[in-house]
């Protein structure tokens, strides 16, 4: 993996008016590509969500930002089922005129690529007590195959609690799934085969959740003597209805890669304290994995390695370009492997596999 040299592309100023300029990343897959084949990114403001879109498949153009308004959002997190609609998960807060604020999580659709988003509608909270639910965790979502959303989230008390739909689209009551101490970003995963996957770091280890089969219970919460370090948990599916998990490593700040009923597996790194952007990718022929995330210094890092033989050695290039919270990764509508990510400045910056090249290496970042 190379990268290019950073080219007055990434160093001309881009300033914008109050309230149109990112305020941090939001979490889940925040590139997502359309069924058009235009790639769409999208950011937590001060006052709502900003979408930029690209103005062909494949770039280099992109118009925005497009604002939707949405008050009092603390968090931002996003998920985009097979159908191709963009879910949009926020935990809101709103003052009171006495005592604990109202906290309750709130949802909408884009369901076609530059689209205006849907009005934002409340999930409501699992905790009516307003002093609990001021503790209430951000979401997270995942989008089952039949279409049916599910949003996660960490409740006062410390366990894992969903709200998800039925079959019909209905809004089901909100369940919990036990669990002790678990951190407040877990990471979740939609499997092809249509079940969902849930793996939290805790005080203890580490918590999985397993449905069954589709649409099914969720497992009560099995324990791992394992060591993520909060906040880094990621999954990505890397074989039929499989899941591996990944995290920064407490002990050693190594990434590590981990699949159930096996060992975890070091992958190297430099102590990132974000979760994992990833995808896979086909490059001279290979299956390979393709990480991306925030080191300790705030720099955004790229790795790859093989799916499937990560142990066989696994790739790190810092990119020289400071970040907000997570990067994300997706594939543009030309199957190219491209990363974003919020600059300090708070403006989006993106780059792309470059045409041609042998291996993965990007261009040079284009300020949005």
């Amino acid at each position: 993996m190379r990268r290019r040299p950073t080219g007055t592309a990434a160093r001309s100023a881009t300033t914008g008016e109050p309230g149109r300029i990112a305020i941090g990343a939001a979490r889940g897959r925040w590139l997502t590509l359309g069924q058009d084949g235009r790639l769409s990114l999208y950011a937590p403001a001060r006052d709502g969500l900003l979408r930029w879109t690209e103005t062909a498949p494949g770039g280099p153009g992109w118009s925005g930002p497009h604002h939707a308004a949405v008050a009092a959002l603390t968090h931002l997190s996003v998920t985009q089922g097979v159908n191709g609609y963009v879910h949009f998960l926020g935990r809101r807060e709103r003052p009171a005129a006495d005592g604990p604020p109202n906290v309750d999580i709130v949802h909408a659709i884009q369901y076609q690529t530059g689209l205006a988003v849907t009005d934002w509608r409340s999930l409501g909270s699992p905790h009516p007590d307003r002093t609990e639910g001021a503790r209430l965790g951000p979401p997270c979502g995942a989008v089952a195959p039949d279409g049916t959303v599910h949003a996660f989230v960490r409740g006062a008390r410390g366990g894992l609690l969903v709200r998800r739909e039925d079959a019909k689209g209905k809004w089901r009551g909100w369940e919990d799934l036990g669990g002790a101490g678990v951190d407040a970003l877990p990471a979740v995963v939609a499997l092809s085969g249509g079940r969902i996957e849930v793996c939290a770091a805790a005080e203890t280890g580490a918590f999985v959740w397993l449905q069954s089969r589709p649409g099914g219970d969720f497992s009560r919460p099995r324990g791992f003597s394992l060591r993520p370090r909060p906040g880094t948990v990621s999954a990505l599916e890397t074989s039929p209805d499989r899941a591996v998990f990944l995290w920064t490593d407490a002990e050693s700040g190594e990434a590590h890669v981990w699949r159930p009923g096996g060992s975890p597996v070091g992958l190297g790194g430099a102590g990132a304290d974000q979760p994992y952007a990833a995808v896979r990718t086909s490059l001279g022929g290979g299956d390979w994995t393709v990480l991306a995330t925030r080191d300790a210094t705030g720099s955004a890092v790229l790795g790859m390695g093989m799916t499937g033989q990560e142990a066989d050695g696994f790739w790190w290039h810092g990119l020289a370009a400071s970040c907000q919270g997570a990067p994300t990764l997706a594939l543009d509508g030309r199957g190219r492997v491209t990363m974003a990510l919020i600059g300090d400045d708070g403006v989006p910056m993106v780059a792309r596999q470059e045409d041609g090249a042998a291996g993965l290496v990007l261009t040079d970042w284009h300020r949005l």
